[in-house]
């Protein structure tokens, strides 16, 4: 596993040791960002990015690599997202150790929202709503959501759906804040 662009580019990250983490992978992971540049209008610049279920923190190094003004990483163990975080040498980064289930009301509303929960344990929907009701989304909010191919969930009114992709055993969504 590497970043795949930017100022870190090619740098290598600490991989997890057990199979409750599963990265998204490198493939994926340049697709999700090659997506993202065709809505962003300003590329990374500026943009605060929150990396949930962030295991390794791939995802959210990449967007700082690629010029993101702040992550944070939020999962209910960071271990190896800050050894990944501290490798890479970035200081514009936040953590939440908390389930995430269970946000605390937003101080900041976020540009990108990753989250890639566990496959089929039922954890994508709650987090939406919670999400949206502790006030984490801006308009233009851009959330991405890693599931299992097959998995299905029924998207709360809150939420619209811009894109679907597929890659490997993974289906991606792209959300906006619905009307």
């Amino acid at each position: 596993m590497r970043i795949i662009s930017g100022t870190i580019k090619g740098k290598k990250l600490f991989t997890p040791k057990t199979d409750n983490i599963r990265p998204t992978t490198d493939r994926t992971r340049e697709a999700i960002f090659s997506i993202l540049y065709s809505k962003l209008s300003n590329g990374f610049n500026s943009l605060r990015v929150l990396d949930i279920f962030s295991g390794s923190g791939a995802f959210g190094l990449e967007a700082l690599s690629r010029g993101a003004e702040h992550v944070c990483f939020l999962d209910i163990d960071l271990t190896l997202t800050q050894k990944n975080a501290k490798l890479c040498g970035f200081t514009n980064i936040s953590y939440q150790k908390t389930d995430a289930r269970r946000l605390k009301p937003a101080t900041n509303a976020y540009d990108i929202i990753f989250m890639d929960a566990p496959y089929n344990q039922g954890l994508t929907l709650p987090v939406l709503e919670n999400l949206y009701q502790k006030n984490y989304l801006k308009e233009t909010t851009i959330i991405i959501v890693e599931l299992e191919k097959e998995e299905h969930i029924d998207l709360p009114q809150t939420y619209t759906q811009i894109d679907e992709r597929v890659y490997g055993i993974s289906k991606i969504l792209f959300l906006t804040k619905g009307s």
